[in-house]
Order: C-alpha cells, then structure tokens, then sequence
C-alpha cells in the first residue's frame, strides 16, 4: 500500500510539474474524495463568525491547489526565477530580529503557501531550518523532504525538535515552526481564537524563553493583482516570560492575518478539536 501511495504522489507532482492547472482538478477529486473536509471547513467558518462561508471554503481549495502547483515546480525554481514567484515586504523586521544575534523563531501557520515561503527564504535571503512531522509513509516522505531541502534548507524532524531548534538559534539562525494545529491538553494552553477556545501547543513559547530569539510572524499570501505570493515580516512579537500569555500573543498576530485573508488559511483541518474540560466535542 505504501509503495501504491509513494507512485500515486509521484504521480501527481510529476503531472502538476509539466501542467500546473492539473493541481486545481486534483484539489477537486481530494475535495469529492473526502467530503469531511469541507464539511469541517464550513463548520469552523460558521463558529469562527463568518459569513459567506461556501465562497471562503472554494478560496481555501484554491489555495491548496496553488501550493500544489508551487510545490511541484520546485526542481524548476533557481535562484534566478525565484522573484517571478514570490517577493518580500517586511525584510527588515526578520533582519532587526536577527541583528540582535539570538536567532529569530518564525511563527507560521497553514496559511497561503508554507511551503513556498522557506524555500525562497532560502535563495532570497539564507537557508533556514525548518520543523516537520514526518509523514506516515516514509517513501512519501523521503519525496516531499527532498524537494524541501533543494533550495538549501535544513530539515528538523517534530518528534525531536528541540535539540536541533537550539542548536541553530544559538548559531543565530532563523528557525521556520507552524503553530496553528491543534494539540492535546497535555501538550498545549487554552488560547482565545476566533472567539472560541483552542488548545495551542506551549514549546514555541518555551523555545523562545529560554534561547532568548526574537519571535516574528511570517507568512506567505497570494496577491491577486500580482499573480504571484508575498513573503510577510512582522514586526517580533514582545514576549513577557509567560507562556500561557505569549502563546496568545503570537495567535492573536495569526488570527489577524487570517482574519484578513480567511480563504487562505487551512480551515478543513479540526482546529478546535480538544476543548476544556467538561464541553461536548465540536466535531
């Protein structure tokens, strides 16, 4: 089954790479395929307040199918074509941060194009480590990783991340972490999101306490009008020493952008799955 997976995804990426509209019709039979998805995307949209949410989850789809389409070109994308694809504003919010020689966190989510955005980071600025979870089948994984890694940067597996997320911040290099999944109580603080408790992983904000990094928001979203994505910089967001506060900060910065560009951010996945004690589950 494993092997099947591995071909089915070759498969893909190699048909998206020669023709990058194959990406939306693969993003429909996902959507088809898995009815779920949208179904929880729609019934976040709704708690989260907002309107409209039919329109919003067919802008989420389209979303995806453009990192499919980035993703796919990577053996493509140079150092030289790279700006055809992305560009920055904010830079100097990441260069500040890292001025200050403790290395920069950079607080990212599932929304516009993760991928794209510490691949370029890598050409347009330097290479940068970035956290993974491994996927389930390791033949998939060992695809998806290499094309990762192609413009230069370093891969640091979730399972055990902190050891290496240290080591390069006391290099004073910058280190790439999503933050928007949900996460088990154990694990995690009850955070204020879209008006609605979710349970925010607290090693992000333990990570920046102890190595003294700057923290700063970054996301690449897609521009309409230019046809192309743009690499975000916030300015650091201030840490207070508390963990349970400072992991609000940083999800009250997220909730904004999203907020602003809410068809762009991963609503199919059951964010507000673990609640407090005592309330009946979402999902």
């Amino acid at each position: 089954m494993r092997t099947v997976e591995y071909w089915i995804a070759r498969l893909v990426l190699d048909t998206v790479a020669w023709k990058t509209s194959l990406a939306r019709f693969y993003v429909k039979l996902l959507d088809l395929a898995i009815p779920r998805l949208r179904k929880t995307a729609i019934k976040n949209l709704a708690m989260a307040g907002f309107a409209d949410c039919d329109r919003i989850v067919e802008g989420v789809f389209q979303s995806i199918a453009r990192l499919l389409g980035s993703f796919a070109q990577f053996t493509k994308l140079t150092p030289k074509n790279i700006g055809e694809w992305i560009r920055y504003d904010g830079l100097e919010n990441f260069q500040a941060a890292l001025s200050r020689g403790r290395g920069v966190l950079v607080a990212t989510g599932h929304l516009g194009n993760w991928e794209l955005s510490a691949f370029a980071h890598a050409w347009m600025s330097a290479p940068m480590h970035v956290v993974v979870r491994p996927l389930d089948n390791p033949k998939v994984d060992a695809l998806v990783e290499h094309r990762r890694a192609l413009s230069g940067n370093h891969i640091i597996e979730k399972k055990d991340a902190a050891r290496g997320i240290l080591r390069a911040l006391a290099a004073n290099e910058a280190v790439g972490i999503l933050i928007d999944q949900n996460t088990s109580r154990e694990e995690g603080v009850f955070v204020d999101f879209f008006g609605v408790k979710a349970c925010a992983g607290t090693a992000f904000a333990k990570l920046a306490h102890r190595s003294g990094a700057a923290v700063v928001p970054g996301f690449a979203l897609w521009s309409n009008s230019e046809q192309r994505y743009i690499l975000r910089f916030q300015p650091p967001v201030d840490m207070t020493g508390d963990v349970a506060q400072d992991t609000q900060r940083i999800h009250a910065r997220l909730e904004a952008v999203i907020r602003e560009y809410p068809d762009q951010w991963l609503w199919i996945h059951r964010r507000w799955k673990t609640r407090p004690p005592g309330e009946p589950p979402i999902y």
